[in-house]
């Protein structure tokens, strides 16, 4: 589903050249829970933006079901993004004028479904993750936990061929941190394939296969 060939991102800051990734070779298959790991500046980050289709490499090949990513124009770069990509950030990035419901809908409004298809949907995705009677709750209104549980819903919601999460437990507190993590691996014992980024060895123990980044190349 994802394959990485010798994939080099560099930098320029000032004189100095950061190679953020450096000849990187990543496989997943479909069905797989893959955590990302490494210490701060190792490069899992922009690894991640690369997967999720929000930045692409200097040199080598991404390939995303069998499409080269690095041959796609921008308006099929967005498609892919929000049609095959669900994506899960620490800090939620719900907006707070919305309630659960309509924050899951946003990436379903981009897509063109219709209203009432839509609410369908949404709220489908909510009682998958346990927030049926949540719906009408602004993010202010929601735990740190309930909030992660919206933006998974949301992530959810186009029916994405793979999940990326960064950082999906920093926000929060480790018991619902580990009830997050429950959740993904919940939705990976279903068919989810999911690719998580996480700094932490605890949160990592949850995938079923770690990938190790340091210095912009695959450690083991």
């Amino acid at each position: 589903m994802i394959a990485l060939k010798e994939v080099h991102r560099h930098y320029h800051m000032g004189p100095t050249v950061v190679r953020a990734l450096d000849g990187v070779s990543v496989e997943v298959e479909q069905g797989e829970f893959v955590a990302v790991t490494g210490p701060s500046g190792s490069g899992k980050s922009t690894l991640m933006n690369i997967i999720g289709c929000l930045d692409q490499p200097d040199s080598g090949s991404y390939h995303l079901n069998g499409d080269a990513v690095e041959d796609l124009i921008p308006d099929r770069l967005a498609d892919v993004r929000n049609r095959s990509i669900g994506f899960v950030f620490q800090n939620f990035n719900l907006l707070p004028r919305l309630t659960a419901l309509e924050n899951v809908e946003v990436p379903l409004v981009y897509g063109g479904m219709a209203r009432r298809e839509r609410h369908r949907r949404a709220r489908l995705m909510l009682e998958r993750v346990g927030l049926a009677d949540r719906s009408g709750h602004r993010p202010n209104e929601l735990s740190g936990g309930q909030r992660q549980r919206v933006a998974i819903a949301r992530a959810l919601a186009t029916d994405p061929a793979i999940l990326l999460a960064d950082e999906p437990t920093g926000a929060l507190d480790s018991r619902t941190g580990e009830e997050v993590m429950e959740l993904f691996q919940e939705l990976n014992r279903e068919g989810a394939t999911i690719v998580l980024v996480t700094h932490e060895a605890d949160v990592a123990a949850h995938a079923r296969r770690t990938i190790h980044i340091l210095d912009g190349k695959v450690s083991r």
